[in-house]
This record gives structure tokens, sequence and C-alpha cells, in this order.
């Protein structure tokens, strides 16, 4: 059974910084790549930083490229994403997820099976 537990969220001034973590267990091999996707309200979720865990690579939307950076922590069952720079417009729950493919991080998730319980975080002065 595929676990996923997210962590790290909170509230942060514009310009701050904050690390999420994912500790997951039961993925198998169906499952190439993890990552991150967020819902604000109103908006539909999308997909914010993703790694396929083979290779190493990663997505990230224009919205956050070079601000977010995703990795796999030493356990490898581990996965973190540091936001930096963060602006009024990052708010939102986050969650981790385990993808199909790396390719899934564009999507507005409907179709990942698995899903963190999601961590808030509030980028507000």
């Amino acid at each position: 059974q595929v676990q996923l537990v997210d962590s790290g969220g909170g509230l942060v001034q514009p310009g701050g910084s904050l690390r999420l973590s994912c500790v997951y267990a039961g993925i198998t091999s169906d499952y190439s790549a993890i990552g991150w996707f967020r819902q604000a309200p109103g908006k539909e979720r999308e997909g914010i930083s993703c790694i396929r865990t083979s290779d190493g690579s990663t997505y990230y939307p224009d919205s956050v490229q070079g601000r977010f950076t995703i990795s796999r922590g030493d356990a490898k069952n581990t996965v973190y994403l540091q936001m930096n720079n963060l602006k009024p417009e990052d708010t939102a729950i986050y969650y981790c997820v385990v993808l199909r493919g790396l390719g899934m991080c564009r999507s507005t998730g409907r179709d990942i099976d698995y899903w963190g319980q999601g961590t808030q975080v509030t980028v507000s002065a």
C-alpha cells in the first residue's frame, strides 16, 4: 500500500523560504516519478515540481522555475521541496504525489492515484 506523508508548510513572509518534506512507502515500479502539486482557493491543481526516480530528471513550470528545487534525501524514501523567494501567489495546499510518468506533472492531477494529506503554505506580510 502506498503511503505519502507530507509536511513542512507554514506561514512565511514574501521573499522567505520553506522546505517541504515527503516520506513515502510502498511505491511499486509502476510509479516512476515523485513530486508536488498544489491547489490554491478557486484554482485548479497544478504540478509544480517533480522528479524521475531513475535518473533525477526534473520538471518545473515557469511559475516556480528558478525558485523551487525538488530533491531526494539520502534516505531514498524522502523527497524535499525547497521553496525560495516565495510570493503571495504561492499560497496553496501542497500535496506530495507519485506519478506513473514525469509528464503527468504537467497535468491537473486528475489521473494521479496517490496523494499525501497536504500541507498548507501561506505567503503573507
